[in-house]
């Protein structure tokens, strides 16, 4: 709750400085004070024209692809990428994940795979299959599900792109499922099972893994 009223105040401030700044993406660590600064914010947008909403969203934007907000949280090093051997049986191309060390390859050529630390599926939401990426999206809205917002009914109806959407930067849709990999605005959770069953990663790596994948990719998921 600390990290939330320090944020919620910060973000205040600035929202008396002028639209362009005002809220700077959510920085705590709790859903529950997640769901209540989106709350705010939407208060303290209430008064701001279309446009001027739309220019604090690419302030934000900007900043995170800059390296700032919660795009500089400090991962366990075993979790940030890397390029690492690989003697597995997949192609080059293939992007396979590993849900019990929570670790994403995309497989290259020469016996190697580029590896990011993902976090997955919490307990009763875990699953594994094969799927191809059939759609990609650079900072994609969110629509929760029925069966989420009936988890959680005080959940948006709704979330436009931006740094703070749970899906992050980018998004790559798998098959016919409602699962994607995609970035997110809680980058501390890398490494941990506290999904309903997408593979996320920092906005940063999603970033690089976006720019190197083509729909149509294979996605290999393993338990």
């Amino acid at each position: 709750m600390t990290h939330f009223k320090i944020a919620l105040t910060v973000a205040l401030g600035l929202a008396l400085a002028g639209p362009a700044s005002a809220f700077e993406s959510f920085q705590g660590t709790d859903r529950g004070d997640w769901l209540r600064y989106l709350n705010q914010k939407a208060e303290a947008e209430r008064g701001l024209t279309l446009e001027e909403r739309r220019e604090q969203r690419r302030t934000q934007i900007a900043a995170v692809q800059a390296g700032g907000s919660a795009a500089s949280f400090r991962l366990d090093p075993k979790f940030m990428p890397t390029t690492v051997d690989y003697a597995g049986p997949y192609s080059p191309g293939t992007i396979v994940i590993d849900t019990e060390d929570r670790y994403l390859y995309h497989v290259q050529a020469g016996n190697k795979a580029r590896r990011y630390g993902v976090g997955v599926g919490r307990p009763g939401f875990e699953w594994a299959g094969t799927h191809r990426v059939t759609r990609k999206a650079e900072w994609p809205g969110w629509t929760p599900p029925p069966q989420m917002r009936k988890r959680q009914p005080d959940l948006p109806l709704h979330m436009e792109g931006g740094p703070d959407n749970p899906l992050g930067a980018r998004a790559m849709y798998l098959g016919s499922t409602l699962y994607r990999i995609h970035g997110s605005n809680a980058p501390w959770t890398i490494g941990q099972a506290v999904s309903s069953g997408c593979i996320r990663m920092r906005n940063e790596d999603v970033i690089e893994l976006y720019d190197q994948v083509n729909v149509g990719t294979r996605v290999v998921v393993t338990r």
